[in-house]
């Protein structure tokens, strides 16, 4: 994708991963608008980035997706680069009580929101690019996070069939395949020893300006590349036995 001269929507960007992509589109000189449900973190987002339009919403929910998507519609027609961002991790077990309604909410955020939003913005004449954040985890779960770790394969499945889908449309769609990230995603503290998004950020624009599809940094380009064996090395090393 070209790098600079866009408009583009990044869900979920008022924090983690989502800032720091609002950040470097803008110091590349985009327009960029940012979705969120928490109103408090789009006005913390707007002080750090005072060129950022911000729009409250709650992707969870079917009803303002589609309010979204009219709004861009209407006030934002000129859109060509939808970034689904968006993503919730949920640290649980298939025995725990709320299991299954933790699971939905996941699957609303993770799976149906970025797939809603697909649908809806490829009504847009303008649209050029679609880039959906997945995650290492696609390639070996962490046992803990079962549904994230689900979803973000099942993203990473969708992303591959739809780069060949829009192909005919010259509607490029590039995958985001971060490892875990010093950000809160999960809750806070979990990831304090991660990674900064700085160094994942800094990689994959020097990927975008390659042209690459697949944007990977460090454990997530090492189970890019793995095989089976090496994959299933991964797992054991993330899911010793009790």
């Amino acid at each position: 994708m070209k790098l600079s001269n866009n408009k583009i929507l990044i869900t979920g960007g008022a924090t983690g991963i989502g800032l720091a992509l609002a950040q470097r589109f803008i110091e590349e000189n985009n327009t960029v608008i940012i979705c969120g449900r928490r109103e408090s973190a789009l006005q913390d987002a707007s002080k750090k980035l005072p060129p950022v339009i911000t729009k409250a919403c709650d992707l969870a929910i079917a009803d303002e997706r589609v309010r979204l998507f009219k709004w861009i519609d209407k006030e934002h027609s000129d859109l060509n680069v939808l970034v689904n961002n968006a993503g919730i991790q949920q640290w649980m077990s298939v025995t725990d009580s709320n299991f299954f309604h933790r699971a939905k909410e996941e699957m609303a955020i993770n799976i149906e929101a970025p797939l809603h939003l697909v649908s809806l913005f490829l009504n847009l004449s303008s649209l050029t690019t679609i880039m959906n954040v997945t995650s290492g985890l696609s390639f070996s779960p962490l046992a803990k996070v079962p549904v994230y770790c689900a979803s973000k394969a099942f993203l990473h499945s969708f992303t591959i069939s739809l780069q060949y889908l829009l192909k005919s449309k010259n509607i490029e769609v590039i995958e985001l395949i971060p490892p875990a990230l010093n950000t809160d995603l999960g809750g806070k503290g979990i990831h304090d020893s991660a990674p900064a998004v700085s160094g994942f950020i800094q990689a994959a624009f020097e990927q975008l300006e390659q042209g690459q599809s697949q944007i990977t940094y460090g454990f997530s380009e090492a189970m890019l590349k793995a095989g089976p064996d090496d994959i299933q090395k991964a797992f054991e090393r993330m899911n010793p036995a009790s």
